[in-house]
């Protein structure tokens, strides 16, 4: 018997450990197989809900928000680039120079989630970022994006225009925050399990299999 199991991925745009997580989850829900379906729900968080609209230099950005040296910056990329080119995903990170607001991308996903595109997105606007090296707090871009995972330009652009969705966002933020959560990627099955941060495939795959399997056996 098939076990169908709610996924909320919580997670930020500008994350990249939030973009090995999603790439490993799906990778792991394709081991699993017929063994258990998912409905994978994206829930905004925002590493730094702070960011002015012209967004900050990463260096300067991480040094100060983690006292990383630049040689530090260096052999994480160099490892987050490995993990990335391991699960199919390509970070040119040598385009990432800047941090950005995420709160419109946030709100765009929010939309999108009602118009069954929301996975989609997310994963458009993880490779514009990350591959593309493109602001993912630019309007334009973000209707661009929009576009290239199947929704409506005009209407993409109405909600970023007349700040649609924004209480709903901020809202599913400050859940999140009060359930304890305040590192991304969060995965949360079936709104019991939590599984954190950008686990390998192998990780995935054995809870969600122990999840499928808890699923299945009769309510005591």
């Amino acid at each position: 018997m098939t076990s169908h199991l709610k996924i909320d991925f919580v997670s930020d745009v500008s994350c990249p450990w939030c973009v090995i997580g999603l790439r490993s989850l799906e990778q792991a829900l394709e081991r699993v197989g017929d063994e258990a379906t998912a409905d994978i729900h994206f829930q905004p968080f925002e590493l730094n809900p702070q960011m002015p609209a012209e967004g900050q230099d990463i260096a300067e950005h991480i040094a100060q928000k983690y006292g990383s040296t630049p040689e530090q910056l260096l052999r994480n990329q160099e490892g987050i680039r490995a993990r990335g080119a391991g699960l199919g995903f390509t970070f040119n990170l040598d385009k990432r120079f800047r941090i950005y607001n995420t709160f419109d991308a946030h709100r765009l996903l929010h939309w999108a989630d009602l118009e069954g595109c929301q996975h989609a997105l997310q994963r458009a606007l993880f490779a514009a970022y990350f591959t593309e090296g493109r602001d993912p707090s630019d309007r334009e871009v973000l209707i661009d994006v929009a576009t290239q995972a199947g929704l409506d330009p005009m209407r993409a652009r109405e909600v970023l225009e007349s700040g649609l969705h924004a209480d709903e966002v901020r809202e599913r933020e400050q859940f999140y925050a009060r359930q304890g959560i305040h590192a991304v990627p969060s995965v949360i099955v079936n709104d019991k399990y939590l599984i954190q941060g950008g686990q390998p495939v192998d990780v995935f795959e054995q809870a969600l299999r122990r999840i499928a399997a808890a699923s299945r056996l009769p309510a005591v």
